[in-house]
């Protein structure tokens, strides 16, 4: 436990449970990794719909849907877990579901390609959720000036986890490979090793962390999700007293747009455009992990000492070089450099606006502010993705001119970045701008 230090909690906050709140980051990033990014996405593509040219569309078109039900749904969700102190509940409920769905992923098989869309969408609906659900946590753990630090506690160790899932995973596949099995056959596997890994872990998570929160009513069933989404609509009547977490929030839309893109499509990319194989495509993966761990890590420290506003704006930057080199390369060495750049990228930029929308959330509305703070990455993930599926599909595979467009995306967010001020919004968070109930 000496890895968590205690002048960086606040009173009363124990480091076991600090642990077990980034033990969520470590269970559920084999999802994103395994699922999303390294095997699923290209196995969808490339066997369960054999390559067709609408394919990768297909793959976007059902990662934005469940993007939308996200963002339809976790805003009221949040606020209705303020006003019942039921984080830790929903939370357990999260966690079963994409963890259930996960596991279910091993009946899709090549031309099923309904059943997969339905799993990933339900799947992915449930891991968005619990996300949400665990960044609330952030801020009655950590002290303000360390904020960065613990998020980046917790982000790199998940990248740990999803290192530990894809290794697993890449073990097994090689292992099948030898055996002469074919991705139909080693794939379900691989589904069913990041279920349990995910569920494993997490048990750390809902044996160590404490809902610190008090009920703000009793009210249950319909009308207390009536309650919630009043409480959220007077928060957005009130927007302009938040100015600086709304233009946070227009920021993170923009630069979590390419994120979104690096992590649904780089091994898509890597296999069909750059010509990885899939162990190729695995082994990218994982060294990008630990990258994207030392990073958020490192610039967790950084962010504290330099300013989440500048800390996040150097990520920006590199994540721009990234993609114009990916888009420019043409061999496998070249693409190596993006994707390191990438990694360390990733880690950090995710960490850092998670930590900012800490400082700006006000401390009674904490569940409420992340699940706004997760409608705009779902917007981004519908955003980055779609356009380089469509850009794709309009111009007859041609992923480079795609993967250069969403350098564009980060642009946009680094010039969203520039009016927020943190000490402006910390402010307007503690002081009067912790709203009514």
């Amino acid at each position: 436990m000496a890895f968590f230090s205690s002048d960086a909690l606040n009173p009363g906050v124990r480091k076991r449970e600090v642990f077990g709140w980034a033990m969520f980051d470590f269970a559920n990033s084999g999802y994103t990794t395994v699922v999303i990014t390294a095997v699923f996405a290209a196995y969808f593509v490339g066997a369960v719909a054999g390559g067709a040219h609408w394919a990768t569309f297909a793959w976007t078109a059902a990662l934005s849907l469940s993007h939308l039900i996200v963002m339809f749904t976790i805003p009221a969700m949040g606020a209705w877990a303020d006003r019942h102190a039921a984080k830790k509940r929903l939370l357990m409920m999260t966690t079963l579901g994409c963890v259930l769905g996960t596991a279910a992923l091993a009946l899709v098989s090549p031309g099923a390609v309904v059943l997969g869309v339905v799993l990933i969408v339900i799947s992915n609906v449930f891991f968005a959720w619990g996300e949400s659900l665990i960044a609330a946590f952030l801020p009655e753990l950590a002290r303000p000036q360390a904020m960065g630090r613990v998020s980046g506690w917790g982000w790199s160790l998940g990248y740990v986890g999803g290192m530990l899932a894809l290794g697993l995973c890449l073990a097994y596949v090689l292992w099948a490979q030898a055996q002469g099995q074919k991705a139909e056959q080693f794939v379900p596997v691989t589904m069913l090793i990041t279920a349990g890994v995910f569920a494993a872990a997490s048990l750390f998570t809902l044996l160590l962390l404490r809902e610190r929160a008090q009920p703000l009513t009793q009210t249950e069933g319909a009308a207390g999700w009536r309650e919630s989404l009043r409480q959220l609509r007077r928060t957005f009547g009130q927007a302009r007293r938040y100015q600086d977490f709304m233009w946070l929030l227009a920021c993170v839309a923009a630069y979590q747009g390419g994120v979104a893109v690096a992590i649904t499509l780089a091994a898509i990319y890597a296999e069909q455009v750059i010509g990885f194989v899939q162990q190729e495509t695995m082994v990218l993966i994982f060294v990008l992990n630990i990258a994207a761990a030392m990073g958020a890590l490192a610039f967790g420290y950084w962010q504290d000492r330099l300013g989440h506003k500048l800390a996040l704006g150097i990520t920006l930057v590199g994540w721009v070089a990234t993609c114009i080199i990916a888009a420019l390369t043409t061999t496998k060495g070249g693409f190596w450099y993006a994707a390191a750049i990438a990694g360390v990228c990733m880690g950090s930029s995710q960490s850092s606006g998670r930590a900012m929308a800490g400082m700006l959330a006000p401390p009674a509305q904490l569940a409420e502010f992340f699940g706004l703070w997760t409608f705009a990455t779902r917007v981004a993930s519908i955003i980055g993705p779609l356009s380089y599926g469509a850009i794709t599909w309009m111009t007859g595979g041609n992923q480079r001119l795609a993967i250069g467009f969403t350098a564009v995306l980060f642009l946009i967010g680094l010039a969203l970045l520039m009016p927020v001020n943190v000490q402006r919004g910390r402010a307007a968070a503690l002081g009067e701008g912790a709203l009514s109930h």
